[in-house]
């Protein structure tokens, strides 16, 4: 299975991300996490990197593409992977394509998580104390949404328009979620 998640930051893209792929067996490729363990390593692309997210802007897409395109030829990904935060603009999308016509496969489901804007708020905030995470200020948080809707919304079309959008409600409890994307998921074929 190939899927990618999409949603709004705090929408909880990460946590249900692990769960469906422990069930698939594929990796979770994070791009947040990639660029927050670089951040820590210290690493050129992690101060690259630093600076965008801790303006709420996203990470250039030639930093982003080169990453993803690496992880995704690594051996745990040729059965399939869950892509979590990328593509998340339209020139990426065209990137994957042709990342992925490279596998001899195509993209099977593209999972988006729908949640109201304030909960959304609330989450991140909440997440900030709990996690220490440096880019979830209310100001990020609210630049990270408006970055979102700008850039990565339209790429809900592009693929609702190839038959691959697959809309889940992300409100509630973990579980609850998580047993909707499965449900969504049934019908999915593997390519």
């Amino acid at each position: 299975m190939r899927m990618i998640f999409m949603g709004p930051p705090g929408a909880g893209k990460g946590t249900q991300a692990k769960l469906v792929a422990d069930k698939y067996g594929i990796p979770a490729i994070s791009t947040g996490d990639i660029f927050r363990a670089n951040v820590s390593q210290g690493t050129e692309l992690g101060r690259k990197a630093q600076q965008f997210m801790d303006a709420g802007e996203y990470v250039p897409d030639e930093v982003t593409n080169l990453m993803v395109r690496n992880r995704i030829d690594e051996d745990d990904a040729q059965p399939g992977f869950l892509l979590d935060g990328y593509p998340r603009t339209l020139a990426q999308v065209e990137e994957l394509d042709g990342m992925i016509r490279n596998t001899g496969h195509e993209l099977d489901a593209v999972v988006v998580l729908t949640v109201d804007a304030e909960e959304l708020v609330q989450r991140l905030l909440q997440r900030a104390e709990t996690d220490g995470r440096s880019d979830d200020t209310e100001d990020v948080v609210r630049r990270r949404q408006e970055v979102y809707t700008e850039q990565t919304e339209p790429l809900i079309g592009v693929y609702r328009d190839r038959g691959l959008l697959v809309e889940v409600d992300g409100m509630g409890p973990v579980e609850e979620v998580n047993a909707r994307i499965f449900g969504a998921l049934q019908d999915v074929r593997e390519s």
